[in-house]
């Protein structure tokens, strides 16, 4: 009885999706109901940021990442990885110099996390960005801003480079690309999108046609690497991927440079403050 009732219910959806459309198809208003998903049932959060917030403009005027905002600064990037990386590791390395500009991979070896943000920092880099692997699986990266911090830890699944997917396009171009950023809207969300878009030169040349995308959705991060195709003399264009593609979710934003002993927190992630499914940070 039970799988009858579900059966008898698809067929009925069924049937009144197919009214829809033949009414659309016949010019009729249709009228459509919004869907009911986990964001729109989200919970109310007083760290939301409305739009054209004051305080909040005042705050981000005089905070670390203004300057590159302003254009007084180009974004000089510096990666590396844990002391024996895989060969998955060095191919995603490989794509993402092509994708943030201005960023070169310096190896591990033996010198500790803290020792490179130092050097770096001398060496008039703005950011450090070290990959984390087990089992020989790309598992996180550290986002260090220098000189001043912040530090950001981000948990990083479902990655599949470029040469990996199916119809993927080649990136060949040296242009500075557009960046989008969807759905920051609390206090550590933009903080942490600040983060994120210092990483990219703030003078993106659309001339090249690529775009690099942060969207965050249910707290998860989605990174997309796409490029647009125009047709029929640019009246039509779509979005071919070029990868690679990943999703990150913050663990923990710190105060200042990496120090994992004495450092203070803005931001930790435990699985007993995100018991409900409707509550989200970013």
């Amino acid at each position: 009885m039970v799988h009858m009732m579900k059966k008898e219910g698809a067929r009925q959806k069924t049937k009144a999706r197919r009214g829809r459309a033949e009414a659309e198809a016949r010019g009729e208003t249709v009228e459509r109901g919004v869907p009911r998903t986990i964001e729109k049932l989200r919970e109310g959060d007083e760290t939301i940021v409305p739009p054209d917030d004051s305080e909040v403009e005042d705050d981000e005027a005089m905070d670390e990442f203004e300057k590159y905002f302003q254009g007084g600064k180009t974004p000089k990037v510096l990666l590396t990885t844990q002391r024996k990386p895989s060969k998955k590791l060095y191919d995603f390395l490989k794509e993402l110099i092509h994708i943030i500009p201005n960023c070169f991979y310096w190896p591990r070896k033996d010198f500790a996390f803290k020792k490179i943000c130092e050097h770096a920092a001398e060496k008039d880099f703005t950011d450090v960005i070290l990959f984390t692997e087990k089992a020989k699986d790309v598992n996180g990266l550290y986002i260090c801003h220098l000189p001043k911090g912040p530090t950001s830890f981000w948990r990083l699944t479902r990655l599949k480079t470029g040469s990996e997917m199916k119809g993927s396009a080649t990136c060949n171009s040296t242009h500075n690309p557009e960046l989008i950023l969807n759905q920051f809207t609390t206090r550590l969300g933009r903080r942490l999108g600040r983060q994120l878009a210092a990483l990219f030169p703030q003078q993106p040349d659309f001339q090249g046609r690529r775009t690099v995308t942060f969207h965050n959705q249910r707290d998860f991060v989605f990174f997309r690497h796409y490029r647009y195709a125009f047709k029929d003399n640019g009246e039509k264009c779509k979005l071919q991927e070029i990868g690679p593609r990943f999703t990150l979710k913050c663990r923990y934003l710190q105060h200042g440079t990496f120090d994992a002993k004495a450092g203070e927190y803005e931001y930790i992630w435990r699985p007993d403050s995100q018991v409900s499914r409707k509550k989200f940070f970013v």
